[in-house]
């Protein structure tokens, strides 16, 4: 378990470079026992993202081939994990997963965070498969053993597009799961484990998306959009999950009960945003200010980022970085990775060859100038490259802000007629979420 002590600040890193990361929710306690469980969409990447939102080191359970794989092995080992010997591995070592509980007791009895996915599998699907009852089995096992109490969190991951590089991460933590009065009936009684499986569910339910087929996102996201846009427009990133789970419950429940105005809500929505689409808009824009006041206030905000050194720090961690940028992306590519494992290889890869990169560079500058200032290149260099690339996405930014102030400017009677749209659907919208709010 060498690497579990600096394990969450290297994966912090590692997310927060590869993702535009952000935690939702009560924060898990930073000491004790400790019992993590998330829903599996990611790979490897997952206890990352759990482990970087924790703040804490947490061992994960992990299926058994993970220990001698070529390329993660010393990572799975490193990091503490435990192992899972699944019959779809190889069933003739199911026996040994006593040793998995009694290791799992032995951690938490040490104080330490343990990470499950009760999924047993990572999916690609748009919600929750059915849960195993592993995580159930831990917690009662422990509270039969200890007098220490035990928390068990769910944390939900929501991702928008998991494979790319600066998506969007959202790792969200709820309240944990109540289940005092299961405790002392330990983890060969069944119907408590069968219970505190259900309610591992429903508290993971809470804090993931679940949609019936992946089709129903851009309606889903859509609805929301229109609704943060026009009802709740200083919302935060907490409320839009919560916005985005009523969107899909109210679909799922028109799919099994049709009701016609419903159905042509949706068509209505789709089309809106379709159309907003191809003028390169989201719904939050229509609303954008676009007097000569604010374009002034707009511009003298952010000419610091537009001036020469802004420019120098970008440039240069651009160009300093297009060579392990492009090498990570076609090692990538030439591993085929499969889709759920396709970041997990992106930034198993591309810590390698980013690493390399700057201790070639720096040995470089070394051998050129003297040590003092490889020494100096090499702390310089991550340093530049993160710099550059936040000023970058600001300047993506500042270029979609431009292209909407001038298409609003230009086509002033089209973007009117579209906001008016807007907000009736935003009314219909509000209407069925608080009818259906009441329904349920």
């Amino acid at each position: 378990m060498w690497l579990l002590p600096v394990f969450s600040g290297l994966c912090g890193i590692a997310i927060r470079v590869f993702y535009r990361f952000e935690v939702q929710g009560p924060s898990p306690p930073r000491s004790g026992p400790l019992l993590l469980v998330a829903n599996h969409p990611n790979s490897l990447v997952d206890p990352a993202l759990v482990t970087a939102a924790a703040n804490r080191p947490v061992r994960f359970l992990a299926k058994a081939p993970l220990f001698t794989h070529p390329l993660v092995g010393w990572l799975v080992r490193g990091s503490g994990a435990i192992p899972v010997y699944r019959r779809s591995d190889d069933p003739t070592l199911t026996s040994r997963n006593q040793e998995m509980f009694a290791a799992a007791f032995a951690a938490l009895s040490e104080g330490a965070a343990i990470g499950i996915f009760p999924e047993g599998l990572s999916h690609s699907h748009p919600s929750l498969a059915d849960l195993r009852t592993g995580s159930a089995r831990i917690a009662l096992g422990f509270a039969t053993r200890s007098a220490e109490p035990l928390e068990v969190v769910p944390t939900g991951l929501v991702l928008r597009d998991k494979g790319r590089f600066r998506s969007d991460a959202l790792v969200v933590h709820g309240e944990p799961v109540e289940w005092a009065d299961l405790e002392s009936r330990g983890e060969e009684d069944v119907e408590a484990v069968q219970e505190l499986t259900r309610r591992l569910g429903e508290a993971l339910q809470e804090v993931t998306i679940n949609l019936e087929s992946w089709e129903d996102q851009p309606l889903v996201e859509g609805a929301q959009s229109i609704w943060a846009a026009e009802v709740e427009p200083d919302g935060d990133e907490e409320d839009r999950l919560a916005r985005i789970q009523v969107s899909a419950s109210i679909l799922r429940h028109v799919r099994r009960d049709p009701d016609p105005q419903s159905l042509a809500l949706a068509r209505e929505v789709t089309t809106h945003c379709r159309r907003l689409q191809r003028l390169g808009m989201e719904p939050g824009d229509l609303g954008a200010r676009v007097d000569l006041r604010s374009a002034l206030r707009w511009t003298a905000n952010r000419v610091v980022w537009l001036g020469p050194p802004a420019t120098l720090l970008a440039l240069s961690g651009f160009l300093l970085y297009l060579i392990p940028y492009h090498v990570t992306g076609l090692l990538t590519r030439a591993s085929k990775p499969p889709a759920t494992q396709r970041s997990t290889y992106q930034i198993l890869i591309g810590a390698l060859i980013y690493t390399l990169w700057i201790v070639l560079v720096a040995v470089g500058v070394g051998t050129w100038l003297g040590f003092g200032w490889g020494a100096l290149t090499f702390v310089l260099l991550p340093a530049i490259g993160i710099v550059g690339l936040w000023i970058r996405e600001r300047w993506r930014g500042y270029w979609d802000d431009m292209r909407r102030f001038f298409l609003i400017r230009s086509r002033f009677d089209l973007v009117r007629q579209l906001q008016e749209r807007q907000r009736d659907l935003a009314v219909k919208l509000d209407r069925l979420a608080q009818g259906w709010k009441g329904d349920a």
